[in-house]
Formats: C-alpha cells, sequence, structure tokens
C-alpha cells in the first residue's frame, strides 16, 4: 500500500517496530533502519543494483529479518519541488514493490540528504574512499530521520 501522506504512513503502521528508509540510486541502494520505537535512524547497508526482481528480494530479505513493519523511500525533486525522470522511477520502484509485499510504503521530500550526508561525514573527518562506500546508506539515514520527526510530531508510535 503507497501512502501519500505521513499520517496516512502513520495509521498504517503497528506499534514498536522498526521502519526502512532508502535512498534509490541508480546503481545503489542506500538502506537506514529505526530503532523499535521509532525515534533514531541508523544507516545499515547499501545494496548494489542489479535488476529489479534481485533488488526487491534483497530488500525484502532486511525487511522480514529486522521485522521492519514500513518503508520511506526518498523522493528526489528538484529545487524547485517539481518531479523530473528520477522521481518518476522512484514512484515506479515503488508501484512495482508494493505488488510483493504488504508492507505500507511512502515518500520523504530527500532534497539534500545526500549533500548533508557529505557533509557530516568529512565533519567526521572520513576519507575519501570510505564516504562512498558510505554516502547511500548515510543518505538514507537522513531520509528516513526526517520521516521519524515528522511521525514524532504527529505522535505516532
Amino acid at each position: 500500500m503507497i501512502c501519500d501522506t505521513a499520517e496516512d504512513f502513520a495509521a498504517a503502521l503497528p506499534s514498536y517496530r522498526p521502519v526502512a528508509g532508502l535512498d534509490l540510486g541508480t546503481v545503489t541502494i542506500g538502506v537506514a533502519l529505526s530503532d523499535v520505537m521509532r525515534s533514531v535512524a541508523t544507516p545499515f547497508e547499501t545494496i548494489k543494483r542489479k535488476k529489479f526482481g534481485i533488488d526487491a528480494a534483497a530488500l525484502l530479505k532486511i525487511t522480514d529479518a529486522r521485522d521492519v513493519c514500513g518503508i520511506v523511500l526518498g523522493l528526489p525533486r528538484n529545487m524547485d519541488g517539481s518531479e523530473g525522470p528520477r522521481a518518476q522511477a522512484t514512484r515506479a520502484f515503488a508501484r512495482n514493490l508494493e505488488r510483493l509485499t504488504p508492507l505500507p510504503i511512502t515518500f520523504w521530500d530527500e532534497r539534500l540528504s545526500t549533500v548533508a550526508a557529505e557533509r557530516a561525514m568529512l565533519e567526521a573527518d572520513l576519507s575519501r574512499k570510505r564516504r562512498a562506500e558510505l554516502v547511500d546508506h548515510v543518505a538514507a539515514g537522513f531520509i528516513l530521520q526526517g520521516m521519524l520527526d515528522r511521525l514524532a510530531h504527529l505522535g505516532a508510535k
């Protein structure tokens, strides 16, 4: 089920189970997971993309193993708020994933999440090589934390 709003997403989530955040790229998918209280997002893993079926199987393996109850996909809007080809590809990915899982799926505006991730890793004094390895799932953490903060504001557990 694709939820159009944070309110709809919150209503579809059972209590005290983690949520996953995804930073969907053309080469990789960054994955972050929340704690069961949904207060902290933690970068988890980067999946190398192959084709949709293989990518979805890898994601669903993580959601099953970690008892995830919902998925937040970063939606790459343009700086003016419009949606371009990457946003359309993300929405298509969500529609295809929806056919494979009963988990609620929603979107979070991911503008500047990769910039924020890069800045945080620079401040942590990580090497260029290490930043390249981590950027996708750290960006997923920023995306997921944005949704977790919104859910907390709504009073959802």
